[in-house]
């Protein structure tokens, strides 16, 4: 089963009908999605079956009788405009929303409820974070970011293919959405899974970081051993000051060393930045001889 059918499956089955205002608000949220058609007749079509039931026991709440039935892999269900429906309208094939400002934070969530069941998704979040609602009319879909922000949940908006979709990729404003309308199985769930990737992407992170480093140190410590090597074969090696010999004889033997681990091997330690700046000398020195050779 998929992220959303779990998600749909856990909200399908709430126990909060007794409220008839929040029953009323939910159905709304159905309405005035993408899934949603209006002819002579208003029509609601989904494969999900957790979809189908929740949206069975609402209009059962509501009174409202209708017929349903399956074409294809879509399940359909079929009634009349519905005259209880005040603060929405029947347009040429789409339900529109007439925001109030009377609603209750109860009422908004079973909005938001409605809206993400009618014709929301969500991607596993094991390979990415993305949560999408699809409307085919953009002042629905604006009604419903404007909501969404009230809880601190930000939306953007997408076109595609004829449809609008308003969608979330941020991992903490999923679950606060997922919280927000009663998913708090899947929220948790979420969570978890969105702990251990995180967890995952930073080691991999310190990993590369220090493979990333390692090979920085292999590639400095085998430019100064070849100009040290170089020095060596021209007779230049003699003609260093003590403390650039002692540097290079450490370097030659001690090929993979840091330049911490460096400084600490010297007869009077220095620190990373001596050590740096020592092989430095050596190495502009073992330059001077490439260029007399020009």
């Amino acid at each position: 089963m998929s992220f959303s059918s779990e998600i749909k499956e856990e909200l399908s089955k709430l126990n909060n009908l007794k409220d008839k205002q929040a029953v009323y608000y939910e159905l709304v949220g159905y309405l005035i999605t993408k899934n949603t058609k209006v002819e002579k007749k208003v029509k609601f079509s989904t494969e999900n079956e957790f979809n189908i039931n929740r949206f069975n026991k609402l209009l059962n709440n509501m009174g409202i009788k209708y017929k349903i039935e399956m074409q294809g892999n879509f399940y359909v269900i079929t009634f009349s405009k519905p005259e209880n429906l005040i603060n929405c309208s029947f347009k040429s094939n789409y339900v529109a929303f007439n925001k109030t400002d009377e609603m209750e934070d109860k009422d908004i969530r079973a909005l938001l409820r409605g809206a993400f069941m009618g014709s929301g998704l969500v991607s596993e979040p094991s390979s990415t974070y993305h949560l999408e609602i699809n409307f085919s009319n953009l002042e629905n879909l604006l009604i419903i970011r404007d909501f969404m922000k009230k809880y601190n949940i930000t939306a953007k908006t997408l076109n595609r293919n004829g449809s609008i979709a308003l969608y979330i990729k941020e991992g903490e404003d999923i679950s606060n959405f997922l919280a927000c309308i009663g998913a708090s199985g899947a929220m948790l769930k979420f969570e978890e899974i969105r702990v251990i990737k995180e967890a995952r992407n930073n080691v991999n992170r310190m990993v590369n970081c220090e493979v990333a480093n390692l090979n920085k140190t292999v590639n400095a410590a085998t430019k100064q051993i070849e100009a040290i090597k170089k020095l060596k074969a021209s007779k230049k090696f003699t003609n260093l000051s003590d403390e650039l010999k002692e540097i290079a004889e450490l370097r030659l033997k001690n090929p993979d060393a840091s330049l911490i681990e460096l400084g600490n091997m010297l007869k009077m330690p220095v620190g990373k930045s001596g050590v740096n700046y020592r092989l430095k000398k050596v190495m502009e020195i073992g330059k001077k001889i490439d260029d007399n050779k020009k």
